[in-house]
């Protein structure tokens, strides 16, 4: 086991204003890695941890979700030629970036990174002298002295520090003179950078509200030391080209000089820029000076910026000269100069524009402002990406890695393997940029703007003919490594940052438009090159082939040669080819296994229309979804009513205000107290025989760690970049499963022959009490229960869910059903309880549970408020078709409470 390192410290709290003060809100971890912040488990075996379907189900990353073939927004439902239910996933594969996680943030430990626990251990030795420079030093030994050295510029340093001493030769000369100014800039200079740079990047600042005054003494000269311009010289490096881009934006590239941040004196020329950084109650200041009304900030600035432009100045015609004097020399007292009336028109009356007037105004109101400046902004990104190994970071990823290296947590047993050479050069990391800024070109067209015009799928169509050349070319370069000098495994996770990668992303992408303008052809031969490469994107296999499938039996035999047949015959023929892909494509092993149903559905269709003889028809029925039976709970609701308004008027109820929103139960057979909907059926349950867990996904999560615990950290290259991880980078991609599909497919066997309570056992003893980092395990869960669960799903099925985890970790980590029950059969074959609530099911399904010592059932709790969501029934989907058993439980109020609260 590998402990991290330190001394044993003693934490005091302090006071905020001392602290650094860290930005956004508080991010709640799931509880089922909090491991000292359990209590004892609950008799009633209560929710363990928040539902993350919500997120998950619409939150996927790109490379590892299910994405429908023609990928569009959930507005545009653009209806198919020949509807065919079974052709492709509806799940779309965005990632909301308030809600998404880096893989090296997934891949720590879930710890404290909020203000207080940063705070804490910057205050640890802040009273002792400590040399500011010495940043290993400081790592080490946890010695931070406030307003001489900060976690922040720590972190920051250190990844710099760590590209530069590895992978020195992707910067040309003038980004190694940026890097030399860095290094000179004073310590709260970079603090300020530090922090500016992980907010919002391109947005302005106002350095009055800045608040960091606990760190930095004058935040005024720290800002112009980054206002400061510097000399930098010529880059030798041509300008590079990349395909899908014209040239590389032009804030990119260094001149003869940069600075680190601008000022808003030099830059900021516009109302729409200056009124965007006002306050509400300064813009309703500004707002009654104008003469205008809103009802929120967002309304007033768009009426004041209308009115700007075309309100008439203070000299109208018919008005007075008394009048004019009060105005005139009242708004002379906020502006700077005797410049204002060259603003305004003559006593003709003409109109004129009055931004000038209100831009001054508002400079004056907000004070100086900063915003870093792009050049050397872009290029810290890039170095966070060469950091990283991620496209993505946050402020937890430059605080994580620390927090976690001083944190008293043990980890497993792994090899780390940090890659110098991720970009061989200079000219591949660019194109790897270029492409993902040509990436989100696509994805913005496709996905961002609402309906997607014709201009709009002209355009990707027009980015794929650029991109397509150069594709073709980095697959076969990329092929010829995986065979000649990859070893086994090594290349799967680095090739996620090579462009090609990418580049077959916007290949996909452009599925999409070629099928709205019917190149069906070209579309049919785009899917037979991206199926026969199996380098890039394998999560998207299934839905390759079962597109391609689509193709060619409604459409491809109208667009090839009959050479010779009927129009009967030419159909038939292609249909036998579509039949030929489906059987190919469950036979393929990178094809996950959530697409084999609508495969083996559409093979059953097919075969039925080319009248293929029963004996020689492929026979499904080992995985014939069940269709789970519906169970009604009755219960006590209750509905709080909000107190009445000042003025007397009487509110809403609560549940008829929060449509979609928890309704809160009474636990009539346990305690009277109330409860969840899940946990009040959850006593239902439990008072029919059952044992079981409100946990959702929780206990799939920690069987899954445990059943799987040496293969999650046996050694691949380049998936443990430090000692501090609690699973490989690619656990989260669809790299995971091919890079150990041998030793997956060894564990799964072992559990289809009944040896998972022996694995668990021995896992869960070694482990349980250092507790070991390891995702998704919950260590409060009981070795009992967790042997009981084991020993009463039959190894058959419990190797179909666990092959869908491995194979799609991180989106099936939501939709998985509230209620996790299991009931141990009795000596005579009978269960503990009488059974009621439980479906019938079918017999086959029936005969083989009891294969098992007991039973297994998941329930997916709804009340009148709840609908399932598609990750939800695809994991329903996914537990019949292995046949567990699965019951759609309603909740029904016998009676309604109405309360005042």
């Amino acid at each position: 086991m590998a402990i991290s390192s330190g001394r044993q410290t003693v934490l005091s709290p302090q006071k905020s204003g001392f602290h650094n003060q860290m930005l956004g809100q508080r991010i709640p971890h799931p509880p089922s890695t909090k491991f000292d912040e359990f209590e004892s488990p609950a008799p009633k075996r209560l929710k363990r941890q928040e539902s993350i379907d919500s997120s998950l189900s619409r939150n996927v990353s790109d490379e590892e979700g299910i994405e429908p073939l023609a990928a569009r927004s959930p507005p545009r439902q653009l209806p198919r030629e020949i509807p065919d239910s079974e052709a492709e996933s509806e799940e779309d594969d965005n990632l909301s970036p308030s809600q998404s996680k880096t893989n090296l943030e997934s891949a720590l430990p879930l710890i404290k990174t909020d203000k207080e626990a940063i705070a804490e251990y910057e205050a640890t030795r802040a009273a002792e002298e400590v040399d500011a420079s010495a940043l290993h030093t400081r790592l080490g030994q946890r010695k931070w002295v406030q307003g001489k050295s900060s976690i922040y510029v720590d972190a920051f340093n250190l990844a710099l520090e760590t590209v530069l001493e590895d992978e020195h030769h992707l910067f040309d000369e003038a980004e190694s003179a940026v890097f030399e100014q860095w290094r000179n800039l004073s310590y709260e200079a970079q603090y300020l950078y530090v922090r500016l740079f992980l907010r919002k990047t391109a947005a302005w600042h106002r350095i009055n509200r800045l608040g960091y005054y606990g760190d930095i003494a004058d935040i005024p000269t720290a800002a112009a030391d980054l206002f400061e311009s510097h000399e930098v010289p010529a880059s030798t490096a041509a300008v590079q080209i990349n395909p899908g881009e014209l040239e590389p934006p032009a804030d990119t590239i260094f001149g003869g000089s940069f600075t680190f941040a601008d000022k808003s004196e030099d830059h900021i020329s516009t109302l729409e820029e200056a009124s965007s950084l006002l306050r509400l109650d300064e813009l309703k200041a500004i707002a009654k000076d104008a003469k205008i009304q809103g009802k929120n900030k967002k309304e007033l600035l768009h009426v004041f910026r209308r009115t700007s432009k075309r309100q008439s100045g203070i000299g109208w015609a018919g008005l007075k000269r008394s009048e004019t004097e009060e105005t005139i020399k009242s708004e002379d007292a906020d502006l700077d100069g005797d410049d204002t009336n060259e603003n305004y028109a003559g006593s003709d009356g003409a109109t004129i524009n009055r931004d000038s007037h209100f831009l001054r105004k508002i400079l004056a109101e907000i004070g100086p402002c900063i915003r870093l400046t792009a050049a050397p902004l872009k290029l810290f990104e890039r170095v966070h990406l060469v950091f990283y190994r991620s496209t993505e970071w946050t402020e937890k990823s430059l605080t994580t890695i620390i927090l976690a290296r001083i944190s008293r947590r043990v980890f497993p047993d792994f090899i780390v393997s940090r890659s110098t050479n991720i970009f061989p050069s200079r000219s591949d990391l660019l194109e790897f940029e270029a492409s993902i800024r040509t990436q989100f070109r696509v994805d913005n067209i496709l996905e961002m703007n609402g309906t997607v015009t014709k201009d709009g799928l002209q355009t990707v169509k027009d980015i794929f003919e650029d991109v397509y050349p150069r594709w073709n070319i980095l697959v076969g370069e990329e092929q010829i490594k995986e065979d000649r000098i990859y070893e086994t495994g090594e290349g799967a996770y680095l090739r996620r940052f090579s462009p090609a990668w990418t580049y077959t992303r916007i290949v996909h992408k452009a599925l999409y438009p070629l099928a709205r303008f019917k190149e069906h052809k070209r579309e049919h031969s785009l899917l037979i090159q991206l199926l026969n490469q199996h380098l890039f994107h394998a999560a998207r296999r299934g839905a390759w082939y079962q597109r391609k499938a689509l193709l060619e039996e409604h459409y491809i035999w109208a667009l090839e040669s009959f050479e010779g047949r009927s129009e009967e015959a030419q159909k038939k023929h292609w249909k036998r080819i579509a039949l030929h892909t489906c059987e190919t494509g469950l036979q393929d092993r990178d094809c996950h296994l959530i697409y084999h149903y609508d495969l083996q559905k559409r093979v059953t269709k097919l075969e039925r229309s080319l009248k293929v003889p029963k004996r020689q028809q492929h026979d499904f029925g080992h995985v014939t979804l069940v269709k789970p039976r519906e169970t009604y709970v009755e219960g006590i609701r209750i509905e709080r009513e909000r107190p009445p308004s000042r003025n007397g008027a009487r509110r809403g109820s609560d549940a008829a205000s929060r449509k979609g929103g928890k309704t809160i139960w009474l636990d009539e057979r346990e305690g009277g107290g109330e409860c969840s909907v899940e946990a009040m059926c959850l006593s239902w349950y439990r008072a029919r025989g059952w044992k079981g867990y409100h946990s959702e996904g929780g206990i799939l999560r920690t069987l899954f760690g445990l059943l799987f615990h040496d293969i999650l950290f046996a050694y691949v290259p380049n998936v443990f970049q430090t000692p501090y991880q609690t699973c490989p980078l690619d656990l989260h991609t669809d790299a995971f499963y091919p890079a150990r599909h041998s030793l997956i497919a060894h564990r799964l066997a072992d559990i289809s022959n009944g040896a998972a309570p022996r694995i668990l056992r021995t896992v869960y003893e070694s482990n349980v009490e250092a507790k070991t980092c390891v995702v998704g395990v919950d260590w409060t869960y009981e070795l009992d229960d967790l042997l009981e669960v084991v020993s009463c799903w039959r190894g058959e099925a419990l190797g179909v869910v666990c092959k869908v985890m491995a194979q799609e970790y991180q989106a099936r980590g939501g939709g998985v059903p509230d209620l996790f029950l299991w009931r141990v059969r009795d000596r005579d074959g009978d269960g503990d309880g009488d059974g009621e609530g439980v479906g019938e099911g079918d017999g086959k399904r029936e005969q083989g549970m009891k294969m098992g010592m007991g039973e297994i059932c998941f329930v997916e709790v709804k009340s009148e408020n709840d609908r399932l969501s598609d990750t939800q029934r695809l994991w329903i989907h996914v537990l019949t078709g292995a046949g567990v058993r699965v019951e759609l439980c309603n909740a029904v109020a016998r009676e309604v409470r109405h309360e005042v609260g």
